[in-house]
């Protein structure tokens, strides 16, 4: 199975980046499967309706999300409406939505997808999450009810993924970070077989602070002050993912490699997709 993950669209440049090349990397690459973050996809908080349709429209299979969820109010009501539609599940019990869902692929397979937020250096500081997965696999397992598990971790610190990676080896198909926007190296596949990157990226102008106009960040840094909102940048975005061969006989990784595709980052693609 193939399967795409792309990180964080910010703002308005990041999700029409994903709008425009998504349904031609479904076609050319001939993905079964797309998971994409869109917690900061409306000026750089949270996510409207909108905005979500229009991403599966082009060709996203879910939509995780992360801290940003419920910055548009309008998510607590339209989270209970769309299967696709993915907020951390360790918020507690009774929080609108949900965190899980099993999903079918373009080629069949039933595909879980979880999305986790961490806790070290994160606000709101939620359940659990090593109990949470826990509780998704107990009632989920790869080989059985699932063909494949996929899992969306938003955190900040890359011990907290890195440990929440191996917690899940051999246990799940993919561990991908989210939330920090800047992509990491050190995708591979760990020992018990699960593939892992502790951050995907995101998808936006790089020519920024995490995508946002760097002025104001910046003033901050030097002054202590803020002098006005934080704004998405606005210059060309880069998409940024990580693409990931799941075994139809394991469910586990087989193959894992970043992909990125903009003027401010060198390019790639996972060659085993050329």
């Amino acid at each position: 199975m193939r399967l795409l993950f792309l990180g964080d669209m910010v703002g308005r440049g990041g999700r029409e980046a994903v709008w425009s090349r998504l349904p031609g990397l479904v076609s050319d690459l001939k993905l079964d499967f797309v998971i994409v973050n869109g917690e900061n996809a409306a000026g750089g908080f949270g996510i409207t309706e909108d905005i979500f349709t229009s991403t599966i429209a082009a060709g996203a299979d879910v939509v995780t999300t992360g801290n940003h969820v419920w910055d548009q109010r309008e998510a607590l009501v339209y989270a209970d409406r769309h299967d696709q539609f993915l907020r951390p599940a360790n918020y507690p019990a009774g929080t609108p939505g949900k965190g899980s869902g099993l999903y079918i692929a373009r080629n069949g397979a039933r595909v879980l997808v979880a999305n986790i937020m961490g806790r070290v250096f994160m606000h709101p500081e939620l359940d659990d999450p090593f109990k949470a997965a826990e509780a998704i696999l107990h009632a989920c397992p790869l080989g059985e009810q699932a063909d494949a598990v996929v899992f969306d971790f938003h955190a900040e610190a890359t011990s907290e993924k890195q440990c929440f990676g191996h917690f899940v080896d051999g246990r799940a198909s993919f561990v991908v970070g989210t939330h920090t926007h800047v992509p990491t190296a050190d995708h591979q596949i760990l020992n018990g077989g699960t593939g892992y990157m502790s951050d995907a990226g995101m998808c936006g102008d790089y020519d920024s602070s995490l995508g946002m106009d760097k002025e104001e960040p910046l003033h901050r840094f030097l002054t202590k002050v803020p002098r006005g909102r934080f704004e998405p940048a606005g210059g060309p975005a880069t998409i940024c993912g990580v693409g990931v061969e799941i075994s139809d006989r394991t469910g586990l990784a087989e193959k894992i490699a970043p992909l990125r595709i903009g003027a401010r980052l060198q390019e790639t693609l996972p060659e085993f997709w050329a």
